[in-house]
Order: structure tokens, then C-alpha cells, then sequence
């Protein structure tokens, strides 16, 4: 019975549904994706799928410094006949749509190179990711 108490307590939380709503859609997304989609920072999208992945919910992979999110395969039958119900659910909702339709756009933006926002996680990596170039350009960055 805990398990169930703990499964359902993670749910208790709108980010987190719409976090899955978004994973149930897509095989995979980066957190900068989830950020842009649901309009919240990089700790809180961290903090929500942090405690998905402690849940057995969602699995993590590290690309650099990118971190990707994806649906992990669900042994437990509860929790999976749960998930099922809350993805049928979930679609019914009136807000689902404009929800896919938000995460759709960034994608085609981010996808033909837009620049980010400038307090956005992508941003603060092409920030990093810019080099200072050695010799008579000495100091000049790109």
C-alpha cells in the first residue's frame, strides 16, 4: 500500500502531470524543452523530474551538458494500468493540446538554430561553448 501512497502522492502535482503529458508525446526531451514548454526555470523542471526519476517514472541520460528525460518501461501492472488511464485522461483535457502545440513550436524554433532566451539553459551553454580565439585575434570571442 505505500507504494501506491507514493505513486499517487508524485501525481499530486499539475507540473509534473504536464511533464508526463510531454513525455507521453515525445520519446524523449531535454529539460531546456520541458522549461520552455511550461514556461518554469531550470531548478524547478530539475527539481519536478528529479523526483519523477526517484518515482521510477522517468529515466535520465547525460549528453554533455544536456540532460534528456524519457518514459521509463513499467514493470508493476498498477502503475501501469494508472499511467495508461492518466495518458487517456490527460488527453481529454482542454489544456492538453495548446500544451503539445507550445512544446511543438520551441522544437521547430530550436530546431532551425533561434537564438534562446537569454536566462534560458541552452543560452547559458552557448555561453560556454564560445571560444577565444589564440594569436592576432587574441580576446576576440565568437
Amino acid at each position: 500500500m505505500r507504494d501506491a501512497a507514493q505513486f499517487f502522492r508524485v501525481l499530486a502535482d499539475e507540473a509534473r502531470l504536464k511533464m508526463l503529458w510531454l513525455l507521453f508525446n515525445h520519446r524523449e526531451l531535454c529539460v531546456c524543452d520541458i522549461m520552455a514548454a511550461l514556461e518554469i526555470t531550470q531548478s524547478k523542471a530539475s527539481r519536478h523530474l528529479s523526483t519523477l526519476r526517484h518515482a521510477d517514472l522517468v529515466t535520465d541520460r547525460k549528453e554533455g551538458l544536456w540532460s534528456y528525460y524519457a518514459l521509463r518501461p513499467v514493470e508493476d501492472a498498477m502503475v501501469r494500468e494508472h499511467l495508461e488511464l492518466l495518458q487517456a485522461s490527460l488527453a481529454r483535457r482542454p489544456d492538453a493540446a495548446p500544451l503539445l502545440a507550445k512544446l511543438h513550436e520551441w522544437l521547430t524554433a530550436k530546431n532551425r538554430g533561434a537564438v534562446c532566451a537569454q536566462d534560458s539553459a541552452c543560452a547559458a551553454v552557448k555561453k560556454t561553448r564560445k571560444r577565444v580565439r589564440r594569436g592576432p585575434l587574441a580576446g576576440v570571442t565568437r
